[in-house]
């Protein structure tokens, strides 16, 4: 199965939990694509003890089935840069990626 999982929020545990469904999912055999739009480019500022999402995120790519794609607009709007865990993308990609998904996740 191809998931996709999008987020669109900044709260913590939301996140944690989100990656730790698509590290679920990958282990499972899954294809999965993290997309992240809106206050969801801040995902990793909230990483903490109690939502270490760093360390799921780390896992996600370390599986090496799984993809992380970032809205290159709302990137710009928070005067964020590109990196490994925050790859450019845009609504092109996340047009493709709802289009070709089995299931489409929201977060």
């Amino acid at each position: 199965m191809k998931l996709a999982i999008i987020l669109s929020t900044n709260n913590a545990e939301k996140n944690w939990n989100a990656f730790r469904l698509g590290n679920l999912a990958l282990k499972s055999g899954d294809n999965v694509s993290v997309f992240l739009i809106g206050e969801g480019v801040e995902y990793l500022q909230f990483t903490s003890d109690k939502f270490d999402i760093q360390k799921q995120v780390d896992a996600f790519l370390e599986a090496g089935k799984g993809e992380i794609l970032v809205c290159e607009t709302c990137m710009v709007l928070r005067h964020k840069e590109a990196s490994k865990t925050c790859p450019v993308s845009g609504m092109k990609e996340l047009y493709n990626l709802i289009k070709e998904s089995d299931k489409v996740v929201t977060f």
